[in-house]
């Protein structure tokens, strides 16, 4: 079978591509907005690209009746934004955050969710993410009416107790189960991991 994407309505290239590209990370940001309520959202049209400058870059649509979402209207807003984790045990929640509330509504009142102040921005952090990034916007790009590319400076990392050691950075596969986001309302673990050989065969 082949495709040609132009010749597809952007819903089915939306399906196709969702379907294809899996696993994807998750960007579960937390913003506040300007009447002090705060949101977080998932998007899963991220991942990291860069580390010096360390940059990640979201990808936003609008909400489906083609409003702004109020994460992009809080980034726009204040250039700001913070990047959770989700793992296995902040699955349901950000899940649960993906619908559509109003702009007075709070994510966090809706799952149980906890603020938790960040050092170097203003918006808050879910303290029950495995890991937080605090993020400045580094560039914005409108790539068409229906989608804005954020890209942002991570300035800090949080990260709960044994995810990170202290010594070589490396991250822990015991503490760290992330999960991964496949198409619709479903999901994966990182749970079935294996080694490749380090050189290839002669």
């Amino acid at each position: 079978m082949e495709l040609e994407l132009a010749a597809l309505p952007p819903l089915e290239r939306y399906k196709l591509l969702i379907g294809l590209v899996i696993p994807r990370p998750i960007a579960w940001i937390s913003t506040r907005s300007a009447n002090g309520v705060a949101n977080c959202a998932p998007f899963s049209f991220f991942n990291v690209f860069s580390e010096d400058p360390p940059l990640c870059v979201i990808g936003i649509n609008p909400r489906s009746d083609g409003t702004l979402k109020h994460t992009l209207k809080n980034i726009r807003r204040t250039g700001e934004f913070v990047v959770n984790l989700v793992d296995e045990a902040t699955a349901n929640a950000m899940h649960i955050s993906s619908y559509e509330f109003t702009e007075e509504e709070s994510e966090f009142e809706k799952t149980g969710l906890t603020t938790a102040p960040a050092a170097l921005v203003s918006h808050p952090r879910i303290a029950e993410a495995a890991a937080s990034l605090e993020c400045r916007v580094f560039r914005r790009i409108e790539v068409s009416a229906t989608r804005e590319l954020v890209l942002g400076e991570i300035l800090l990392v949080h990260a709960r107790e044994g995810i990170i050691d202290a010594q070589t950075k490396r991250i822990s596969e015991q503490h760290y189960r992330p999960i991964g986001r496949l198409f619709a309302n479903r999901y994966c673990t990182t749970r079935q991991r294996f080694n490749l050989p380090g050189e290839l065969p002669v």
